[in-house]
């Protein structure tokens, strides 16, 4: 006994030292870890491929439960970026947003949208909703809402469920989302179209205000639709930091000689489409949000720097052309995607106090799918959630934009200065010269990508620039609460025939200003926060679209002309001791491709076209005043005030002229009270 145990202590050392490390660590890591085999223990997974009515099979992988003492609801998930893994394992979305559902045993769904990955046809970016169809027997006439039809018909008859659907998404996922919501199948009762791509020209991921977004899209779309992977295309642009290395790399042509190899379409449609034309109008997902039947609830992120747009703006459309559905809105202080994130409580250099995340999951969304697909609970009670970011609270409207704001307009003024109040002077500009040899950077920080903390960072990097000219409130003695879209009107003049505007509105803190341990334990950071210039909303403009996307228009040199677009929603409270500062640039480089500052096609010039300076002058004068009116939400006093002078109207045609002067002014100085 005592030489077979001296035998066995042998071997197994000569195993240790003659099999492969990497086999055991191989072996570990194909093994399910606890989280799997619990998910099993609860799930059968089963691997369906699922034709549609023109003969095309998507597969789709269909997690049920073993629990038949019930029927199960159905929650679907569309995505053009994979289903994996493929076989045993399970989706990594049930590690992450899926905890309540499962909890629940709803029936988990994940498809590959058309001819992705392991279903078959032809897969199209965006596809457009087809307006040729002409009913269920159509076999021809087939888009995303219908692959999203017949895939819950086969669903319905052949698992356990009972019969309610419902589907969400973020992203690109959203908008497969918002695909499914005009299927309007009979089972479908509920859809969440989170951070949706929307319209990929005028707001989202592509495009922002007609101008491309170099940066993300060259990153992007090479990964999404590559036929050529291993190139990396990035990896080939990008060797010390994206700024300096786009920047040495030179102009889209030059980008695109590197990319056009790695791509199928899009890029190439994108170079080919520069403005707003039908290609890209067809594919704007508000088209399809007419009569819609399911409940539909919107999600977006106050610093998603991708679909930010997208939310606001399919919520909009929504509640205009479909006002029968039953539809509601959460936004919170979120970048892409971050509310899957849970225990969310801050990012960058800000703190919230409390996890954003959590509570969405727990409070708004599970109760929502609950409600319309269990039958349980009670209806949401609030139609709109909104995350205020200064104060970090949670908010509820009835729908947004909230109805108790005034637009007001914040001037600009040659001191420097931010106030209600028009300027005075008869002739009066500030200029700067914009240089894309030297274009104003997106961060202060070298990086070799784009980060999502960039929406959040302190702005004093861009203040001490001489292309950028900022304005600034004194700090402010009360509340100042925004809630809704920013409207931007410029007055400008440029030396040349085109040019980009960037307006950043931004909350400048106190100069004494520590956040607490806790704060800063949670952000792993002692960042010196006194004088912290947040941006609340910033956005840049293509010049030549100012009188409309699909008709881009050269500027008049040394003209004086009027900028107007619109920054999309906020929800921030401006605290006691801040202040308002808007900034003005002209480059956002390399988010934004850099403006030749000449009239031309951005997408086939050389660095040779370029106008390389130009002086850009903004104008605060009489007759051209430029300013950015907020949407400021009314107090209590201003609201019961202006309650008290509607319900007198009648009376008010006979009260003195100077006791009306007075309270128009008294109304005036309200308004601008703590920002001048």
């Amino acid at each position: 006994m005592k030489r077979l145990g001296k035998f066995l202590f042998i071997t197994s050392l000569l195993l240790c030292f003659l099999i492969p490390r990497g086999w055991t660590q191989t072996q570990a890591k194909n093994q399910p870890d606890s989280i799997e085999l619990k998910l099993k223990e609860i799930y059968t997974k089963r691997e369906v491929m699922i034709p549609m009515r023109d003969g095309i099979k998507l597969y789709t992988a269909v997690y049920e439960p073993k629990d038949n003492s019930r029927q199960h609801p159905i929650l679907m998930h569309r995505s053009p970026y994979s289903c994996s893994p493929y076989g045993e394992g399970f989706d990594r979305h049930f590690r992450t947003n899926l905890k309540n559902y499962i909890e629940h045993r709803y029936i988990i769904v994940f498809q590959d949208v058309r001819g992705r990955h392991k279903s078959e046809g032809i897969f199209i970016q965006v596809r457009p909703l087809n307006k040729n169809k002409k009913g269920k027997k159509d076999k021809k006439n087939i888009d995303e809402a219908t692959d999203t039809y017949d895939t819950i018909e086969w669903l319905i008859h052949n698992t356990y469920n009972n019969g309610n659907v419902g589907t969400w998404g973020i992203s690109y996922d959203g908008f497969y989302a918002t695909m499914t919501a005009s299927s309007n199948h009979p089972a479908l009762k509920a859809v969440s179209p989170q951070a949706p791509v929307t319209d990929w020209f005028r707001g989202d991921d592509r495009h922002h205000n007609g101008a491309f977004t170099l940066l993300q899209t060259t990153n992007f779309l090479p990964r999404l639709e590559g036929r050529h992977m291993g190139k990396g295309v990035m990896n080939q642009i990008v060797k010390n930091d994206v700024y300096t290395d786009f920047l040495a790399l030179g102009t889209f042509k030059n980008v695109d000689d590197l990319v056009r190899d790695t791509t199928q379409t899009l890029w190439n449609d994108i170079k080919n489409h520069p403005d707003f034309d039908d290609f890209w109008k067809e594919r704007d997902a508000r088209t399809s949000c007419y009569n819609l039947k399911p409940a539909i609830l919107v999600v977006g992120g106050l610093y998603d720097s991708e679909d930010c747009y997208g939310a606001w703006n399919l919520y909009k459309a929504i509640k205009e052309q479909s006002p029968d559905t039953d539809l509601y809105l959460t936004f919170g202080p979120w970048w892409h995607g971050a509310w899957t994130v849970r225990g969310f409580q801050g990012f960058g250099n800000l703190y919230f106090g409390k996890s954003t995340s959590a509570y969405y999951m727990d409070k708004i969304e599970y109760p929502f799918f609950r409600y319309f697909l269990e039958g349980k609970g009670e209806k949401p009670k609030h139609k709109v959630n909104i995350f205020h970011t200064g104060e970090n609270e949670w908010k509820t409207y009835d729908e947004w934009p909230v109805q108790k704001t005034a637009g007001t307009p914040y001037y600009i003024h040659k001191n420097g200065s931010v106030s209600t109040q028009a300027p005075a002077e008869q002739k009066s500009y500030s200029e700067y010269i914009s240089d894309m040899s030297r274009p104003v950077p997106y961060t202060a920080n070298p990086t070799t990508y784009r980060t999502k903390e960039f929406m959040v960072d302190d702005q004093r990097f861009a203040t001490s620039r001489p292309d950028v000219i900022t304005f600034m409130t004194e700090p402010l003695c009360d509340t100042l609460t925004l809630a809704g879209p920013i409207e931007v009107e410029l007055m400008t003049a440029i030396s040349s025939t085109d040019a980009d505007f960037m307006v950043k509105v931004i909350d400048v803190y106190p100069e004494k200003f520590e956040y607490s341990k806790t704060a800063r334990s949670y952000l792993k950071s002692d960042y010196p926060m006194s004088g912290y210039q947040l941006m609340i909303r910033g956005e840049l403009f293509r010049g030549r679209f100012r009188k409309g996307f699909d008709n881009p228009l050269p500027f008049k040199p040394e003209e004086i002309t009027p900028v107007n677009y619109t920054l999309y929603d906020v929800a921030h409270t401006f605290l006691p001791g801040h202040r308002l500062m808007i900034q003005i640039q002209s480059s956002w480089f390399p988010i934004i491709d850099r403006n030749p500052q000449r009239f031309i096609d951005t997408y086939h010039c050389t660095v040779e076209d370029f106008v390389m300076k130009q002086k850009i002058k903004i104008y605060h004068q009489q007759g051209a005043a430029s300013r950015v009116i907020l949407p400021v939400v009314k107090n209590k006093k201003e609201v019961s005030k202006q309650a008290q002078m509607s319900s007198n109207s009648k009376s008010r045609m006979t009260t003195p002229a100077f006791i009306r002067l007075f309270l128009y002014v008294t109304t005036i100085c309200n308004f601008s009270e703590g920002s001048s």
